[in-house]
């Protein structure tokens, strides 16, 4: 069976980064196959995981229907029909797979950008489908979620094992992650597992933010120190999986997946 992990939170508090880090562990740690999916339109998982994409879904989107476009421009079949005669679900199926970017024992594949204008009805529904498919083929597969976790509430598979919601120390941060603890209710997605991760705290956690935390709908996994290595890599350029073990930020998401996994 397929382990899903999710992860969600509002923008800027880290969530890809700890994404990077729940894969670092996973490879380390775990002997079957791994899929990354970048599913934040703003997110850069590619460059934390240290891969080049030469293709997102939305491109492979955009490219088909300027296909079916021209075709029908030039007396095509309804619906549109691509060069040469190929079938739509095949040609989607061959370009996600040729979209697949490749790590040391993990595939990425990026969704991208969003819909433009046009019917993307029918395309998308084939592109869930390949993609929900293909994803039944690993072991495990890591979702890097924008903060409204649209590409959850879309998908045809609707099993998703662990969501982490990433917040920082802040009310802000907090009053958005329990928003997205509320909204997996309201999804038709069956959630065995949610929790909370604080991410970025700076030595204790203060009394009332401790006070807050305990008054949520959603437990907390751990905390993760604010590093300063982490930082430096980031200006850098460093992928953050190439940070060491002995990092805090890694060796805290580590006792976590430990918690959740084994």
């Amino acid at each position: 069976m397929t382990i899903t992990i999710a992860l969600a939170g509002k923008g800027g508090v880290g969530k890809t980064t700890v994404s990077g880090m729940v894969i670092k562990w996973l490879v380390q740690n775990q002997p079957e196959s791994i899929l990354a999916i970048d599913a934040d339109p703003s997110s850069n998982l590619n460059m934390v995981l240290g891969l080049d994409l030469e293709w997102t879904v939305g491109d492979i989107r955009e490219d088909m229907l300027g296909q079916v476009k021209s075709s029908l421009l030039g007396g095509g079949a309804a619906m549109g029909a691509l060069p040469g005669g190929i079938n739509k679900r095949d040609y989607l199926e061959y370009h996600v797979q040729s979209a697949l970017a490749e790590g040391s024992r993990f595939d990425l594949i990026a969704m991208g950008r969003g819909e433009g204008q046009g019917c993307y009805c029918a395309v998308n529904h084939n592109l869930r489908e390949v993609i929900d498919g293909m994803s039944k083929h690993y072991a495990y597969v890591v979702i890097d979620n924008e903060a409204g976790m649209e590409h959850l509430s879309r998908r045809t598979t609707r099993d998703v094992q662990h969501l982490l919601i990433v917040s920082d120390p802040t009310r802000r941060g907090l009053v958005a992650a329990q928003r997205i603890a509320d909204m997996r209710k309201e999804l038709d997605i069956r959630i065995e597992n949610a929790y909370l991760i604080l991410n970025r705290l700076p030595g204790e956690m203060p009394a009332d933010l401790k006070s807050f935390i305990e008054k949520m709908d959603v437990p907390l996994l751990g905390t993760i120190p604010a590093d300063a290595e982490l930082t430096s890599f980031e200006f850098s350029g460093k992928p953050l999986v190439d940070l060491p073990d002995e990092s805090p930020v890694y060796q805290a998401v580590a006792e976590m997946m430990v918690k959740i996994l084994n």
